[in-house]
């Protein structure tokens, strides 16, 4: 241990002024890439998947040092399987990190944008929408697309493409009408398409939650997109966001954390519907 240390502090003088802030940049850009994948997956069911990698690469060094030959040899095999493994596994997830590069800013504003008069009425007819939908116990799921394009959920569903209204969304879901079974889906301030299929989630969830639920899990966790769900049971709200729920919402909570997620853009001059961090709770 103390030769390699030597070996180090040796290498690093050797190292012009240049070569060193070179080393550093180097080593900061790995850090902050590591950083915001452990944000993409943090909530989902691969956090769980990285620790098992993680316990298996210390068992691999472990085994080395103890010159445990046979487990040393089974574990390294174990790795070269990860390499096929990974990508099959990780699916949802590496999908996810690669629309989180396509959305920075350097290929512009996400698909889904509004001025800020038009995004103010959308919250509003929301609030009223949802308001009436749980007073009436009628369930509902509403999926708001934002920079991830939902084309491919919107063509499982009835093309609706009409201006969002309260009216409307209530009538959409009215139990045993055509259209209530299935997500809505709203791009910008118009009702996109109606009885939408929705990727469940793979993730462990409350035994109670019902099929609303699991729908608006699984579509964020594989997007960007606020799903909105009202229960028929009880009436109640929840909001689902980056693979999590929040349920049990008010109004004025469920208004404050739309504002937020659908937050303004000072220099274009319009609203952006943006990822917003933070924890949750169920």
């Amino acid at each position: 241990m103390a030769s390699l240390w030597m070996q180090v502090v040796y290498h690093i003088e050797s190292l012009t002024v240049g070569e060193i802030f070179i080393s550093i940049l180097d080593v900061l850009l790995i850090a902050y890439i590591l950083y915001r994948l452990l944000l993409i997956i943090r909530g989902t069911r691969a956090i769980h998947l990285v620790q098992g990698i993680l316990v298996l690469l210390f068992a691999t060094m472990v085994s080395g040092w103890l010159n445990l030959s046979v487990v040393n040899w089974l574990l390294e095999q174990a790795q070269f399987s990860l390499l096929v493994a990974i990508p099959i596994v990780f699916q949802p997830e590496l999908r996810r990190a690669l629309e989180h590069v396509g959305r920075g800013r350097l290929f512009g504003p996400g698909i889904a944008f509004l001025e800020r008069s038009d995004l103010e009425q959308l919250l509003k007819d929301l609030r009223r929408a949802i308001r009436m939908l749980a007073r009436n116990k009628i369930g509902a799921l509403i999926v708001i697309e934002r920079e991830s394009g939902l084309g491919d959920i919107i063509e499982t569903g009835i093309p609706i493409d009409g201006r969002v209204s309260p009216e409307v969304l209530v009538n959409i879901f009215v139990p045993n009408t055509p259209l209530h079974d299935g997500a809505v889906i709203l791009r910008g301030n118009r009702v996109a398409a109606a009885a939408c299929f929705l990727p469940l989630t793979e993730s462990p969830v409350d035994p109670k939650m019902g099929g609303r639920h699991r729908a608006a899990l699984g579509i964020t966790e594989q997007t960007d997109a606020v799903a909105l769900v009202v229960s028929e049971e009880n009436g109640a709200v929840s909001l689902a966001r980056d693979g999590t729920l929040i349920r049990n919402l008010d109004e004025d909570n469920m208004q404050e954390m739309l504002e937020k997620l659908l937050s303004i853009d000072e220099r274009s001059g319009v609203f952006s519907f943006l990822k917003n961090g933070g924890d949750t709770t169920e």
